[in-house]
Order: structure tokens, then C-alpha cells, then sequence
């Protein structure tokens, strides 16, 4: 019987995630780990990144060699490009995309902005998911569309892509155009096995939240918006996105799962 982390012909699936040095990336990264997969890590600080490798091993053991890492921002185009070289180079294939780095940017009114604090956080939010989206396609081997086995890409978004927060535009303008990347993308690699879904966390405790962490009324009023009435944990979406990937998912492309304690029933 063929095992979740294997291809069709035996070999480990490999999965790339992007900004997994800490929070949701790492927890991803971790997940996938433990199932069997082979692992690409990637983000800005390269201390930050062996860290996060070490610590992926240390969950499926000191002695396995399924875990590499490339260092860079991918805003830059050629950055993306070395990432995805870096994979096939290291592991020979490409299996799953998770395209998770992202950045909140400066909290700021509209007229205050300017463009360069608007084009970074486009640049790192959403081209940089086109980016990594673009070349991991060209090196995918095209599925059977005829059986259940596919590729998959899983953008990591936000309940801002339907939420609008303010003084967040660049933020809240990335995700919501991440959303309709994400579905045009689907629709255009639909028939070539390659399914490309989206997850849209609401409060999770990453560093993006630590202002809201650190402090207990603030934390206490994020909660009581929350339906739940808890933040939640990277861990919970790292399980989403493994589902995602997984052939579970096998009928699922272009959509978008919102994980966040009910966050867009009351908002």
C-alpha cells in the first residue's frame, strides 16, 4: 500500500515552505516532517533557519538527512528562482508548495503610507507567492489526471482577504489579492494535476500577534471577539495544510479554508 508521503513510484514527496523559520511556517515544516516528507526550508535570517532545521530533525530524528534550508527574501525574483532550483538540485523533485512567508508591514493610515512601505509588503506578500507559485510549476512532474495523485500549492493568507482592517492596507490588499491568485492559478493548472488551495488563519500565536500576546487586556479583548474565545495555535494550521496536500484532498482546488475560531461569522 502506498503511504501518504510517497509518490507513485515509492520515492519521499517533497514539500518547500517559505518563511518557515518560526510560527506557522515551522509548524508546517514540523508537520510535514513527521509524515514522511522530505523538507525545504526557507526565510530571510539564516541563524533563525538552522535553528528551525534542527529543530524539524530533532522530531524525525538526528540522523535523518530529509532536511535542507535556502536563505533569502522572496520579494527578490532570483531568490525564488534559487529556492526552487535549490530543491530540485537537493531532492530532485518538488512536490508541494507552501507559500507562507509574509510580513504585516507598518501600521499606518492610508495617507500616511508610502509607496515603498506599500510595495514591500506587496512585493514579500503576494509576488512573492506568484514567484515561488511560477517556478515550482515548471519543475512539477504534470500528474495523471486519471488517477488521484497531485501536486499541490497551498497559499497561507488571512481572514484580512475578506476582512478589512484598517491601517493595514497594503496587508489587507495583499491577501485579498492572494485570494484570486490562488483561484486563477487552480483554474489554469486544474487539468494538469496540480491543485492550488488557500488557508486563511485568523489570530494565531505567531510574532505577528506579540503586541496582543504580551499583553493581557489585549489579549483577554482579542478573545472575547473571537467566537471560540481562544488564539489559536500554528500547529492547527500546519494540520489544515497537511490535509491539503494530502490525496484526502484529492477533489479540493481553488478553494480557501478559513481557520479561525469562527472569526468571520461575527466580524
Amino acid at each position: 500500500m502506498q503511504r501518504e508521503n510517497e509518490s507513485d513510484d515509492g520515492s519521499q514527496k517533497v514539500a518547500v515552505i517559505t518563511g518557515s523559520s518560526k510560527g506557522i511556517g515551522k509548524a508546517i515544516a514540523i508537520e510535514f516532517a513527521k509524515e514522511g516528507y522530505k523538507i525545504v526550508l526557507n526565510a530571510r535570517d539564516e541563524d533563525e533557519l538552522i535553528e528551525a532545521v534542527n529543530d524539524v530533525k530533532k522530531t524525525i530524528g538526528a540522523t535523518e538527512e530529509r532536511v535542507t534550508y535556502s536563505v533569502g527574501d522572496i520579494s527578490q525574483e532570483n531568490i525564488c528562482i534559487s529556492l526552487i532550483e535549490h530543491t530540485i538540485k537537493v531532492f530532485g523533485r518538488i512536490d508541494v508548495l507552501v507559500n507562507n512567508a509574509g510580513i504585516g508591514g507598518a501600521s499606518k493610515r492610508v495617507q500616511e503610507l508610502t509607496s515603498d512601505e506599500w510595495d514591500y509588503v506587496i512585493d514579500v506578500n503576494l509576488k512573492g507567492a506568484f514567484l515561488c507559485m511560477r517556478e515550482a510549476i515548471k519543475k512539477m512532474t504534470y500528474g495523471d489526471k486519471s488517477t488521484r495523485k497531485t501536486y499541490s500549492i497551498i497559499n497561507i493568507s488571512s481572514v484580512h482577504e475578506s476582512i478589512p482592517q484598517p491601517q493595514s492596507v497594503p496587508y489587507s490588499a495583499s491577501k485579498g489579492g492572494m485570494e484570486m491568485l490562488t483561484r486563477t492559478v487552480a483554474l489554469e493548472v486544474a487539468d494538469k494535476g496540480i491543485r492550488v488551495n488557500g488557508i486563511a488563519p485568523g489570530a494565531i500565536a505567531t510574532d505577528m500577534n506579540i503586541e496582543i500576546l504580551e499583553d493581557e487586556q489585549k489579549r483577554k479583548e482579542e478573545e472575547m471577539r473571537i467566537p471560540m474565545h481562544r488564539i489559536g495555535r500554528p500547529q492547527e494550521i500546519a494540520k489544515v495544510a497537511l490535509f491539503l496536500a494530502s490525496d484526502d484532498a484529492s477533489y479540493m482546488t481553488g478553494t480557501t479554508v478559513y481557520v479561525d475560531g469562527g472569526l468571520t461569522l461575527s466580524s
